[in-house]
């Protein structure tokens, strides 16, 4: 995708190493700027958990973010599902996955993304 380095991160919303995740993301977007591409942090804009991490995260670090928000209300109980497979079709360049007790919205994201062909890094609580 040009100069950007697209950084999905998806995770469960019970997600709390804060720096196990901060320190994955952190590596990442400094690869992405080290080879000369600007970072820009894809997740699902959850208020807590992995989302909420990685996008206050960006936010302290002045790094681009790209929230895809889930619309409960229109989609209801497959809302989740549909803003994974929404992030999944930006073709982010690389997916970081928190997933903590076998997360099944997680678990589907980063599962979207291998299928995509997407490299995915997994870590577990």
């Amino acid at each position: 995708m040009g100069d950007l380095w697209l950084i999905l991160v998806t995770g469960s919303r019970t997600w709390d190493d804060i720096l196990c995740l901060t320190n994955a993301l952190r590596d990442e977007v400094l690869a992405a700027r080290i080879c000369g591409l600007r970072p820009v942090v894809v997740h699902g804009a959850c208020p807590r958990g992995a989302d909420m991490i990685a996008a206050r995260w960006a936010r302290g670090y002045n790094v681009a973010q790209e929230p895809h928000p889930a619309d409960w209300d229109r989609h209801g109980k497959i809302a989740g599902f549909r803003r994974n497979a929404e992030m999944v079709a930006v073709k982010p360049d690389v997916c970081l996955a928190f997933i903590r007790d076998g997360s099944p919205g997680a678990t589907h994201c980063a599962d979207l993304a291998e299928k995509a062909g997407i490299p995915v890094r997994r870590w577990s609580q």
